[in-house]
């Protein structure tokens, strides 16, 4: 029988430093649903853990228990394949934060509870076999940013409202989720010589680092210059500036990150990813004052 894992060990798979992306979309859901809070705290509560610890750690698990060899050149001094969470443990930890977050997920109501199976699925089909979506970079990212922005926006607004949410606000969710598809392929420079020797088409291996780096900068900014477009038409020209504002700032610093895309993409993930993620809030803002709901 394996030896028992130890708690610190446990936490490390779930990788807390990634529950911020879906835990603030979630968080412009609210918003952008444009409804008082009222008595809704608990869910609105209920739906930050349900982003972040939960769904978000569930894929967190489950990407580490089948990437487990992958990680063993890249960082072999992750929990599994150093050891500290030995045998199965992975597995089973990745099955019970399953079914834990589906029994959270029912108090958000059908439309919660919905979203965050999605959410659930997309992240199995990432990095199980024989889905395994990670093996090709374009859906593989698509699948992530899915799941870390537009699954988590949605269920913001249907925890706030009990419907399926307005046109407009789908088609922001929608933009930003396209968006988060180039941060994806920036996440993926660490780990390039893992994945070439196992196979995986991340777009870093598939098309050279460079070419990588500027797709991943024009698919960040592009739906951007789309929001723009849509805030502008929809009556909200100050809330467009504030997104032009910092697209401007991202633009700035990704001239910076296409000459050394390797080595300054963890930097351009603490500097750029922040402007993005700042936009977004302003459009969920933006939406909120368009009183859609």
């Amino acid at each position: 029988m394996s030896a028992v894992p130890a708690p610190r060990a446990l936490l490390e798979l779930l990788k807390p430093v990634t529950w911020f992306p879906p835990m603030w979309a979630y968080a412009c859901g609210v918003v952008s649903a444009g409804v008082a809070f009222g008595e809704r705290w608990v869910l609105i509560v209920v739906g930050v853990l349900l982003a972040g610890p939960l769904v978000c750690g569930t894929s967190q698990i489950v990407n580490d228990w089948y990437d487990r060899h992958v990680d063993a050149i890249n960082e072999p001094n992750r929990p599994i394949p150093s050891g500290r969470v030995p045998g199965t443990w992975g597995f089973w930890y990745a099955v019970v934060w399953t079914l834990l977050s589906l029994a959270v997920a029912t108090v958000l109501g059908i439309w919660g509870f919905l979203a965050a199976a999605l959410g659930l699925l997309l992240a199995w089909a990432y990095s199980a076999p024989p889905t395994r979506l990670k093996k090709n970079g374009w859906y593989g990212n698509s699948a992530v940013a899915i799941c870390y922005e537009g699954v988590p926006w949605f269920t913001g607004v249907v925890v706030m409202v009990g419907v399926f949410p307005d046109w407009r606000i789908v088609a922001v969710a929608v933009l930003y989720s396209i968006g988060a598809h180039g941060i994806m392929t920036l996440n993926d420079f660490k780990s390039i010589e893992g994945d070439k020797r196992m196979g995986l088409g991340s777009l870093p291996v598939q098309l050279g680092v460079d070419r990588a780096a500027h797709l991943a900068c024009w698919v960040m900014a592009l739906p951007q210059v789309v929001v723009i477009g849509l805030l502008l038409g929809w009556g909200a020209p100050g809330y467009a500036l504030a997104v032009t504002a910092v697209l401007l700032a991202q633009v700035a610093l990704m001239t910076r990150l296409v000459q050394k895309p390797k080595e300054l993409a963890p930097w351009y993930n603490g500097t750029g990813i922040t402007l993005y993620v700042s936009g977004m809030m302003v459009t969920a803002f933006a939406l909120r004052s368009m009183e859609l709901m």
